[in-house]
């Protein structure tokens, strides 16, 4: 099937994609200029080997004279050497550029993906993006390193082989040259196609490890509904669509390949005849014939080797443009060119003034005109229904998403006038679900101060009443918890965030329904952390157990995105509204 136009414009792009890596390469020039050398002296040995080769017939056998023959196999032996030399240090240089360009690409891509707004993960899927960052990488470094390097040395081979081709026989080498063309021409008018395919297989390759990391990110509530089979038969359909399409690409390459082995060694017959008619004639010498051939034989093969490489450097242009779609993504939330600074030290103040919000996956609409304001040291808790916005008030204070009206405001800096570092540097977060790393106890503890001392993870963790659980754990603080805390129950693990907060000791406090999830016994143990870290620092706490919030100094009762009630506990209780109805709704179940 012929391209369509959409799919040509869609495909060439992909050349300038892989080039604007080049300054990766660059940056190892020293190494590369090495690795050049090294080549230049295989090279040339190589193409040295056929004049030997030629002196050793003429010579050595036709002249019976075996002390000169056996001069000539010694400098066989030496041009070997060289060659063997060269080939071994162009091998090391070139794999050790490659797996440093891979390295410094990976660190970048990786780096910019943290710098990327939480609606940027909305709509991309992890397993996508890790193997953008393992396979796609690992494709261009074989293009930077190995692909480059045989590109470069076929290259050196075709054109110093052709010299000597000509050189050794002008006759010869004019059917060699009117053969190149024909050649050439199938690489060239396949090599979209090519490009194509190897972008397929690429997405789908990508879609089957998303599909495996999420299925293994929730194993547990797979085999709880009894989903292993299911789960297991959807992947191997998303393995199976993946290996079709990398045969496809294959097959494309094979194909490619097999028509230029076909022409080049065609056209090598096509002269040893031709050469071996003018030794029955006397006009060539074996000598010669041998020469040229061998020549020959080397231009064949670097041109057949070349077809490969177009078809290697195809597949990496494919994912150079994938890595290239993560890089040319410019974060939401930015610095400006000049940052205003941050008050210090910091009043912890915060406010949300005629804010309106909805979220980039949806048409509706999380806050509508939204205003309040929380003074330094002051407790506020935010209460609603469910869907009334306020876990959004948390992102949009966190600065994970910005407002589309109005503007939120820290120690009266407004969030696009401030650096997202500094302005997140200002708040400690509590989330409902705290997020665990595989790492050591004491390393998750100072995730937000990798600086701190122990003996500051430790105070930290006895505020949060965590100290008591950690040493009880087989290694203590060194104790390796899993991949997000498995190994842990659900209070362990929201007194280690809590321990986080304490440590980065940040002046605002932010708790997201913090307790919703545990039992009484380590609801109680948590909320007396919360209660000690929450002195001193300006709190806002999104609550759905109005129970947890009755100390607070203010309560913003939130439904359909705005506040619609605002007062103490009591206040709120006495006048029979929204507030009230929820209250009385949770403490008449209690009383239950």
């Amino acid at each position: 099937m012929a391209d369509s136009p959409e799919t040509d414009k869609k495909a060439r792009p992909d050349f300038r994609s892989l080039s604007s890596f080049w300054p990766y390469a660059l940056a190892q020039k020293g190494r590369i200029g090495l690795a050049i050398l090294a080549l230049i002296v295989a090279s040339a040995a190589t193409l040295a080997l056929p004049l030997a080769v030629r002196r050793v017939i003429d010579v050595g056998f036709s002249g019976g004279d075996q002390h000169l023959a056996n001069s000539y196999f010694i400098l066989l032996i030496g041009v070997v050497a060289v060659l063997a030399l060269g080939s071994s240090a162009r091998f090391y240089l070139v794999m050790t550029i490659g797996e440093r360009i891979v390295s410094d690409i990976r660190n970048d891509v990786f780096t910019h993906l943290t710098r990327l707004e939480p609606a940027f993960f909305d709509s991309s899927r992890a397993g996508d993006l890790v193997s953008r960052l393992t396979a796609d990488t690992t494709q261009i470094k074989s293009t930077f390193g190995s692909t480059a390097s045989i590109a470069l040395r076929n290259g050196i081979m075709v054109i110093g082989a052709l010299g000597l081709m000509i050189f050794t026989s002008p006759q010869l080498s004019a059917i060699v040259i009117a053969a190149i063309p024909v050649i050439v021409l199938p690489l060239v008018l396949s090599g979209r196609s090519v490009r194509r395919r190897a972008r397929q297989a690429q997405d789908r390759l990508a879609d089957t490890s998303a599909f495996a990391s999420e299925a293994v990110g929730a194993i547990r509530t797979m085999q709880s509904f009894g989903a292993e089979r299911q789960t297991a038969g959807a992947f191997t359909r998303a393995s199976d669509e993946a290996y079709s399409a990398s045969r496809s690409a294959t097959a494309s390459r094979a194909i490619l390949s097999g028509v230029a082995i076909f022409l080049v060694s065609a056209s090598v017959v096509w002269v040893l005849w031709t050469g071996a008619t003018e030794v029955f004639a006397g006009r060539m010498t074996s000598g010669r014939l041998s020469q040229f051939v061998l020549y020959a034989v080397l231009a064949a093969s670097s041109l057949g080797q070349l077809s490969e490489v177009y078809g290697e450097i195809s597949a990496a242009a494919g994912a150079a443009g994938r890595l290239g779609e993560i890089l040319a993504t410019k974060p939401a939330i930015a610095a400006p060119p000049h940052p205003k600074r941050m008050p210090e030290p910091s009043l912890g103040e915060l406010a949300f003034e005629h804010v309106s919000f909805a979220y980039p996956s949806r048409t509706a609409s999380a806050l509508h005109d939204l205003s309040f304001s929380i003074r330094p040291g002051e407790r506020v808790a935010l209460v609603g229904p469910s869907g009334a916005g306020k876990s959004t008030v948390l992102q949009l204070a966190l600065r994970f998403y910005d407002p589309a009206g109005g503007r939120v405001t820290v120690d009266g800096v407004a969030g696009p006038e401030a650096d997202p570092e500094e302005w997140r540097k200002r708040f400690a977060l509590v989330p409902q679900e705290p997020t665990v790393f595989g790492v050591s106890v004491r390393d998750n503890i100072a995730y937000g101060r990798p600086g701190a001392s122990f003996e500051e993870v430790e105070e930290a963790a006895r505020l949060a009443a965590a100290d008591s659980f950690i040493r009880a754990l087989p290694e203590g603080y060194d104790t390796v918890v899993g991949e997000r805390g498995v190994t842990l129950s659900g209070g362990q693990r929201q007194r280690l965030a809590i321990a986080r907060a304490v440590l980065k000791d940040a002046p605002i406090l932010l708790l997201d329904e913090a307790t919703s999830a545990l039992d009484s016994e380590s609801e109680r143990a948590v909320q007396d952390a919360l209660d000690r870290l929450m002195q001193g620092r300006t709190t806002l706490v999104v609550a759905h157990r109005l129970a947890t919030i009755l100390s607070a100094d203010r309560i913003l009762v939130m439904d359909e995105g705005r506040v619609v009630e605002e007062g103490s506990h009591a206040e709120l209780k006495a006048r029979g509204g929204l507030y009230a109805r929820l209250a009385a709704l949770q403490f008449g179940l209690e009383a239950a």
